[in-house]
């Protein structure tokens, strides 16, 4: 009798961090002896802008929403007796990206990891903070660089990392209609592989526009958020294979992470069980899985996600006869 192939375990990690690096460390630990399989970092706002914790600025604001990362010490710390070779590690963080990934490599250097085998995600999506957060810090011109150095240093030296997570998550958290939302996503996607599309050999581009990622938003408006999804699908599609001439679909699939909208999906008394009632459905009929629920980097499961971080699913475009969640007209929003 033949048995059926199962799907590997599906990436299990809680997006923490808070008031020390020592604090947080011992945190991780603890989860990781619960049987949580990887890690997700939250760094306070003064990291993620650039201060140190004793800066004038961060005043009231150390440790509040994340660990704080002043330099290697706290990132050493941080990953105290965790051997950051097994893990799988997504970093939210943006305008200081480059910065904290380089920290997180030198820190596994000393462990005597190879960093080529290092797995995860660094949000580094540093255009999506002048139009939602704005905890930006450089320029729009050198912030888009930035992007492109952190994508083309981990294609060249880690290739198992996401390097990016396209967030239009936070657009409709800024007051973004879902319409705006697909627009502005797609926009910054094709700024940034226009921008590293000189960088890499031109065989070796598809396997780049693969690793890109995207962190979407489930909002109240229910139908018009699966349209959303379902023209997300295509036009991704779309874009990859006429605008950067990717023939193979696995470098072609929108790969995306969603989480339910925390602005304005609050309706009187009622309005956290409608919002979960939201959520299952969205996910039941084509939404992603929940946050702490995730692929390991770098696995291809022909259906699955297939990224660390923010990635929970992957699909082609809706007239694939295996994707399920797809079916109605092109171009749905």
């Amino acid at each position: 009798m033949s048995q059926t192939q199962k799907d590997r375990p599906w990436l299990i990690r809680t997006y923490a961090g808070h008031s020390t690096a020592k604090a947080s460390n011992a945190l991780y630990r603890g989860n990781l002896a619960k049987g949580q399989t990887g890690l997700s970092v939250a760094f306070d706002l003064p990291t993620q802008t650039g201060y140190d914790s004793d800066h004038v600025l961060s005043r009231g604001e150390v440790g509040k929403v994340g660990v704080p990362i002043c330099h290697l010490g706290d990132m050493r710390t941080l990953f105290d007796q965790i051997p950051l070779e097994q893990m799988n590690t997504s970093m939210t963080i943006n305008a200081t990206a480059p910065w904290l990934l380089a920290l997180y490599i030198a820190v596994a250097e000393e462990q005597g990891a190879d960093v080529s085998d290092l797995q995860g995600t660094v949000q580094n999506d540093l255009i999506k903070e002048y139009l939602s957060r704005g905890t930006y810090i450089c320029p729009p011109k050198p912030s888009l660089k930035m992007i492109a150095d952190v994508a083309e240093y981990c294609y060249t030296n880690i290739p198992k990392w996401n390097p990016m997570n396209v967030c239009s998550y936070h657009l409709q958290e800024a007051g973004a209609t879902p319409e705006q939302e697909l627009a502005f996503a797609l926009a910054t996607a094709q700024a940034v592989l226009d921008e590293l599309r000189p960088r890499v050999p031109e065989k070796d581009f598809p396997t780049l526009v693969g690793r890109i990622s995207f962190f979407v938003n489930a909002g109240i408006r229910f139908v018009t958020e699966m349209c959303k999804m379902r023209a997300f699908v295509d036009l991704w599609d779309e874009i990859c294979e006429k605008r950067y001439g990717v023939t193979d679909p696995k470098f072609r699939r929108f790969r995306y992470g969603v989480q339910v909208n925390s602005r304005g999906t609050v309706r009187g008394i009622s309005g956290s069980r409608d919002r979960k009632a939201g959520a299952r459905s969205y996910r039941r009929h084509g939404g992603g899985h929940h946050l702490c629920l995730q692929r390991g980097a770098g696995e291809d499961t022909g259906r699955g996600g297939t990224g660390g971080g923010a990635v929970h699913r992957a699909f082609g475009p809706r007239h694939a006869p295996d994707d399920r969640s797809s079916g109605g007209n092109r171009r749905s929003a």
